[in-house]
């Protein structure tokens, strides 16, 4: 369904995407919990399609929450930690706010 769902996005096919990977986000939520690394990046393929379509208040929630799950249960320096913090980043860039991108 994720890979369906980014099909979806890849092909700006955003309200389509936008219902699957909520549902991939929902039930990985409820089946794996909140800090299962899947659940993380359901969550933040979520936010990608967000950002995607300029819907930055929705965006930022989102890749917020992430980072600070993956600081806490991964560390600064995993992987998946450092891409959300650029994915943020680039939120905060595409909209001038300069300072909180850097």
């Amino acid at each position: 369904m994720a890979n369906l769902a980014s099909t979806y996005r890849n092909q700006g096919r955003w309200k389509e995407a936008e219902e699957v990977f909520v549902k991939v986000k929902d039930t990985s939520l409820r089946v794996l919990g909140a800090e299962h690394p899947d659940t993380l990046a359901n969550t933040a393929n979520l936010a990608s399609t967000y950002r995607d379509q300029g819907r930055w208040k929705e965006a930022e929630e989102l890749f917020v929450k992430v980072k600070d799950t993956n600081l806490r249960v991964l560390g600064v320096e995993h992987p998946d930690t450092l891409t959300t913090m650029a994915n943020l980043a680039s939120t905060y860039r595409n909209q001038g706010r300069w300072k909180e991108a850097e």
